[in-house]
């Protein structure tokens, strides 16, 4: 089994108690994050009348916050759409949103049209997509021009200090044990610090992401840094 396939088949077999062990694992803090992060979105996006795409979609946490943000911000939410390479994170998925359209598919190979979406989002998925430059590279196709990449995502840590010891302890000794009491799979728990380990810097991913025609028009560091928000403007010139 390929490497990109092992990942999807692990995210399948922890679909049914994802939810929950996400809120457990993170003290609920990642809600804030995202909402954060589409608040921001929405401040710099210059269209109202609005085509979102949610990448790495999961079980939907994104599209609901999506939902919220916009219609505080005063915009009109046109269309919103998930896609997941899961099957199983999906059929949670569309347990919580009877009328969002969901596609199965991975980021690399967006079964959208060119230039369709006003904004693109992917949350704490991007480090799972093997072929990452050019799942970015589809990111740009899809988007308009002006349109807005958000990624947030837990991008490799930097040493030292007390902050970055409790946070490295909690990741590799808490972390997965709870996971896996939660999800019965303890090894999907210990996938996620060390993808964090073996992902980019905060650095090394905005070069990449120019490097594929964006913009970068943003950064923040939530919670010491153990969270990254990047949001970018895709310019055709």
């Amino acid at each position: 089994m390929q490497k990109q396939e092992k990942i999807i088949e692990m995210f399948n077999q922890i679909a049914p108690t994802y939810d929950k062990a996400n809120r457990i694992l993170s003290f609920g803090v990642d809600v804030s994050w995202r909402k954060k992060a589409c608040k921001r979105v929405l401040e710099l996006c210059e269209n109202d009348d609005l085509n979102i795409i949610d990448v790495a979609c999961g079980t939907g946490d994104m599209i609901e916050i999506w939902q919220e943000s916009v219609k505080k911000s005063g915009k009109k939410l046109h269309l919103i759409q998930g896609i997941d390479p899961s099957s199983a994170m999906l059929k949670e998925a569309k347990k919580k949103f009877t009328n969002v359209k969901f596609i199965e598919a991975g980021a690399q190979d967006l079964p959208l049209e060119s230039k369709s979406m006003d904004i693109l989002s992917i949350s704490y998925g991007i480090r799972n997509v093997v072929e990452r430059q050019r799942a970015l590279g589809e990111f740009a196709r899809v988007l308009k021009n002006g349109g807005i990449l958000l990624v947030l995502e837990f991008t490799k840590r930097e040493r030292g200090g007390i902050v970055a010891f409790f946070r490295d302890f909690y990741l590799k000794n808490v972390l997965p044990s709870l996971g896996g009491l939660i999800s019965k799979n303890k090894e999907a728990y210990t996938y996620l610090p060390n993808s964090i380990e073996t992902f980019l810097s905060q650095e090394e991913f905005s070069a990449e992401l120019e490097s594929v025609g964006f913009e970068n028009i943003d950064f923040k560091s939530f919670s010491f840094g153990v969270s990254s928000m990047f949001i970018a403007r895709k310019n055709d010139g």
